[in-house]
């Protein structure tokens, strides 16, 4: 797939012509990350945004203390660092590449001369930039009013919507392999605490996780855990 085509697919860029995201294409500029290196840590100055070519970036939030709540797992043709266009103010999250990954960043400066000559972009960016928000608002709702076993539901939902893929049994496989840990810190959970959770929502027959693959056997009835 072209650089061309990996543009057409992010939401900001998608409306522009075939002209437009060549000449777009030719200011990205490819970088390559082994698995657990960093791409930015928080506070780090923000300049450019990044797309996922291949690979996979975990966006988290760290503490002091060394714990971590993951707030997205971003696979190939996503985009973040969003902001960086924008403002350029330090970045308010880590990226962490979970996998070998390549990358492509667009300049904050080269952006923003090709946003001058293209004003539709900005409404692309909004739209961006709000989903964002509502995002953030989510997680917010969800730390505060919904508890463990809950938000594993929320999470496992989200994944599946985003990245599942239905079986010929109805259910839904989530393809990325996750581990106990990982789905705590995308929960806000202890390990411990994700770990029970899932063991309960096999045993009523909601889902099935074997090494590391999650499926998806009973999505309404998770999402009625949800609601309920």
């Amino acid at each position: 797939m072209s650089f061309s085509q990996l543009l057409a697919q992010i939401p900001m860029f998608e409306h522009l012509a075939s002209e437009e995201l060549d000449n777009l294409s030719a200011l990205l500029q490819q970088r390559r990350y082994s698995k657990g290196e960093v791409i930015f840590h928080q506070g780090d100055v923000g300049t450019a945004l990044f797309i996922v070519r291949k690979g996979e970036v975990a966006i988290r939030l760290s503490s002091a203390e060394g714990k971590e709540v993951i707030l997205a797992l971003l696979g190939r043709g996503d985009a973040f660092g969003e902001l960086a266009l924008l403002d350029g103010e330090p970045r308010s999250t880590d990226a962490v590449a979970r996998e070998e990954t390549h990358l492509l960043s667009l300049h904050q400066e080269d952006f923003r001369r090709f946003l001058s000559e293209r004003p539709q972009v900005a409404m692309g960016l909004l739209a961006v930039l709000s989903q964002m928000v509502r995002r953030v608002t989510q997680l917010v709702h969800d730390s505060a009013f919904l508890d463990a076993r809950a938000r594993l539901a929320r999470v496992l939902l989200d994944l599946a919507r985003t990245q599942g893929q239905p079986n010929a049994g109805g259910g839904i496989v989530i393809p990325k392999q996750l581990t106990q840990a990982d789905l705590a810190n995308l929960c806000g959970v202890t390990r411990e605490s994700a770990n029970k959770w899932l063991r309960f929502y096999a045993r009523e027959g909601l889902l099935s996780y074997e090494n590391g693959q999650i499926t998806l056997v009973d999505p309404e009835r998770l999402r009625r855990d949800v609601v309920d």
